[in-house]
Parts: C-alpha cells; sequence; structure tokens
C-alpha cells in the first residue's frame, strides 16, 4: 500500500488543486499563525528531547544556519546507516509509532537511472539511506513528542547495549 513518492519515472507535472483542496488550504491560510506556532513548538520539543542522544549515540540532528528561520516543516534525525535506519522505523512501528525514511536519491530512479554519468553521489546516498522522518502534524501533542523521543532513547540505549 505504500506510494513511492520520490522516484522518478518520467517527466512529470504539477497539478493545480481542487475547489476542495483549494478552500482547505485557505481556512489553513487564515490561521497560519497559529498553525506555525504549534508546529515550531513541535519541532522544539524534538530537539531539544533528542539533543543530548546526538553524541553517546552518534544521533544528527537538523542544523539551522544562523541567517536561517525555521517553518517547522517536518522533523528528521540522522542514524548512523541504512541498517540502523531500517530498526529504529522498525522498532517505532511496533510501539505504534509510524516514521518513515524520506528521500531516494534521484541519481539510483529508473527516470535517471540511464541519465547518470556514475560519479558516486555520496551525500545524496548518506541522506538517503540514514534520514527518518519523525511523526510530524499539527494534531501532535508535546506528550506525544515526549513518547517519541523517549522510544527512540530505549531504542539507542538497547542498541547500545547490544553493541557491546
Amino acid at each position: 500500500g505504500e506510494v513511492d513518492k520520490y522516484g522518478w519515472v518520467d517527466i512529470g507535472s504539477s497539478f493545480l488543486p481542487s475547489d476542495i483542496i483549494a478552500a482547505f488550504l485557505f481556512a489553513q491560510l487564515e490561521n497560519i499563525d497559529t498553525i506555525q506556532q504549534k508546529r515550531k513548538k513541535i519541532w522544539e520539543r524534538y530537539y531539544h528531547g533528542l539533543f543530548p542522544l546526538r553524541e553517546k549515540h552518534s544521533l544528527r540532528l537538523p542544523e539551522i544556519a544562523e541567517n536561517a528561520t525555521n517553518n517547522g516543516h517536518m522533523f528528521y534525525i540522522l542514524t548512523k546507516d541504512i541498517e540502523e535506519r531500517s530498526r529504529l522505523i522498525a522498532y517505532l512501528k511496533e510501539n505504534n509509532i509510524f516514521s518513515v525514511f524520506h528521500y531516494l536519491s534521484l541519481h539510483k530512479s529508473p527516470f535517471y537511472h540511464d541519465k547518470h554519468d556514475g560519479r558516486e553521489m555520496k551525500n545524496s546516498d548518506h541522506f538517503a539511506d540514514c534520514l527518518v522522518r519523525l511523526p510530524f502534524y499539527y494534531e501532535l501533542t508535546l506528550e506525544q513528542v515526549d513518547s517519541i523521543v523517549a522510544s527512540i532513547k530505549t531504542f539507542l540505549i538497547q542498541k547500545g547495549a547490544n553493541d557491546n
């Protein structure tokens, strides 16, 4: 039942939204300040909850440049490799937390396969293999964020115990 949204297979197009979608978007635009404030609170809760796990567990968090702002679009973490990412996603799913990987490297997609010159794309492949998107939506409560953070911490502690 999963759709491969990022696996390019041909030249695509962008389509205008239906009237119903446009009406839904308009209602959100009318409440943009409230929605953005909540999304930023969720983002900050994830960040501060996961920050202590960075060094001991080699967990990478989003970095916001000093001259940039954060719109609270999504929250992701970077694991050390694809195996750890896969185990983490499975562990979270077992605990009713639905996280996903996000990016597929364009140069590995069916559409681009015969167009790629074969160069190694280390950064693209690293992010494709290691990035985990955490649940992130307006109705998500800060208590649920804390629970997700606790589950990630438990996973990393168990993983660390198994690595020794």
